[in-house]
């Protein structure tokens, strides 16, 4: 007598798959997979275990380590606002923000205004932190796309674009540069062009998802952010805010090796500056005919010694919290 093979799918993955975006949102807040399961079932009436979220999790490569792990889930929660909190005010300051680093804090946590200060400041500091969780969101996927580049920039500059020619959401459609100053002259020096933008990205973009499948040590993921950071600045694709996308997109394979993120000091503006602007003084305009991404250059050592150093705040912020966690137990 043959035996009738009986294939069965997974009832548990049937029953979060249309949930996917929301346990994504709920695994990058820090929660619990034991919370996940609850909130679920919560909202949706869905009875599922804590079992069937941790496969849901690993099947949908979601289940990755995370610099939260091993913290208490009050504390996961108040350290998530910190972080984004202190990257916010720092990127946005060094834009020209004037908001304070409790300024930001009260606009973030209660959206209170401060008085005497531009709106456009409060508007870019709320832009900011969407776009932290926007990056969150997309910790544990394979590939980032172009669409999601896109958005990013939608979500940190606005809907509203200045004119036909300083869209939201789409590369530049004129020339960029930026000024600075050699042997007591003003020199300018120009980004990519808008024409070579597009191939040039594309060429980003492919280097950019290698790094999402091979970062596991610290120093690889400091690498990934090194690379993901200035070959974006060197391209400048937007017609504004692509120093803070610069910053946000560069910790994606960060966050997902497990690390928390580097966040650029606002007090080493001008360091950070100085040092971008060397680099690309040393190494040349990017172009279809010097398209190397991220030539090597001693300015690169000096980045590379500089975004170490930064990430060590974050780095000393992660471990206090654990250090407070296993002091309570």
């Amino acid at each position: 007598m043959r035996c009738r093979i009986v294939t069965r799918g997974s009832p548990f993955k049937s029953k979060l798959a249309p949930y996917e975006a929301e346990i994504k949102e709920l695994k990058a807040s820090g929660a619990s997979i034991r919370a996940i399961a609850a909130e679920m079932t919560s909202r949706h009436g869905l009875a599922v275990s804590h079992n069937a979220v941790a496969s849901f999790l690993k099947t949908h490569g979601l289940s990755q380590k995370s610099f939260l792990d091993g913290i208490s889930q009050t504390r996961k929660h108040e350290l998530l606002k910190q972080l984004k909190a202190v990257w916010t005010h720092d990127s946005t300051s060094i834009e020209g923000n004037t908001l304070t680093l409790g300024d930001t804090m009260a606009v973030l946590e209660y959206g209170l205004t401060v008085k005497g200060k531009p709106l456009k400041d409060h508007q870019d500091v709320v832009s900011h932190a969407k776009g932290v969780d926007f990056v969150q969101s997309l910790i544990g996927k394979k590939k980032i796309t172009l669409n999601d580049l896109f958005a990013l920039h939608r979500i940190v500059v606005g809907e509203a674009s200045h004119d036909i020619y300083r869209p939201a959401g789409v590369w530049k459609r004129e020339d960029n540069g930026t000024y600075g100053a050699e042997n007591g002259k003003s020199i300018y020096m120009p980004y990519a062009t808008a024409d070579d933008t597009p191939k040039l990205m594309d060429a980003w973009l492919k280097a950019f998802n290698k790094f999402l499948k091979g970062v596991k040590t610290q120093e690889a993921a400091l690498e990934a952010y090194l690379f993901a950071h200035v070959a974006f600045v060197r391209i400048h694709p937007f017609f504004d805010g692509n120093g803070r996308l610069a910053r946000l997109l560069a910790n994606i394979p960060v966050l997902a090796a497990g690390f928390p993120p580097i966040v650029v000091s606002s007090e080493a503006r001008l360091d950070y500056i100085r040092e971008l602007w060397e680099y690309q003084r040393a190494v040349g305009v990017i172009g279809l005919k010097n398209r190397e991404l991220l030539p090597e250059s001693s300015r690169l050592c000096n980045l590379r010694s500089l975004v170490k150093d930064w990430w060590q705040a974050t780095l000393d912020l992660v471990a206090e919290a654990k250090g407070a966690g296993s002091q309570g137990q």
